[in-house]
């Protein structure tokens, strides 16, 4: 039996917790597609404010928000993007958010598909990162996290069907 990366390190987290581990502090994520002209699937990333390397637009849900308000929300300031958001989340990830104190903070991100119906040219976050429309595959590769390159890739094979 295979198991993949991302089932792994939901097992691992699993463990973590049962045996007494801090608790992972949840963000949302949105993960913007499009169906180009000649009928391919793109995703969009954006860069990371800090080490600018590619991300999907992810934060933290404000107030009394829906998560995948929170992720449109998202996708919005830090994409320029807008679009009709799933319901239903597509996966989650994993990964150390670094603070300024050095700490790492661990953190869990459920991943909302957005199918981008506008692009605007001007956004909150244009001047702090670069966004930029990419081929599954390509995507899946140019991501840090491995169960995130995974979820992205499986994704691309049929986004309509994993954004229902």
């Amino acid at each position: 039996m295979i198991i993949s990366h991302g089932t792994r390190k939901q097992l691992t987290e699993s463990i973590r917790r049962f045996f007494g581990g801090m608790p992972c502090r949840v963000q949302v994520a949105a993960l913007p597609w499009r169906r180009t002209e000649d009928g391919r699937f793109e995703v969009m990333l954006v860069t990371s404010r800090g080490t600018g390397r590619w991300v999907l637009p992810k934060g933290w849900p404000e107030k009394r928000e829906e998560p995948q308000e929170a992720a449109a929300r998202e996708a919005a300031e830090e994409a320029g993007v807008s679009g009709a958001i799933s319901r239903h989340e597509v996966g989650r990830f994993y990964y150390g958010k670094m603070l300024p104190s050095g700490m790492e903070w661990r953190c869990e991100v459920h991943v909302f598909p957005l199918e981008v119906d506008q692009v605007a040219d001007k956004w909150p976050e244009r001047k702090k990162r670069t966004r930029r429309w990419f081929r599954p595959q390509d995507a899946a590769r140019l991501v840090q996290e491995k169960d995130l390159g995974e979820l992205i890739a499986d994704f691309g094979v049929n986004p309509r069907k994993s954004a229902a």
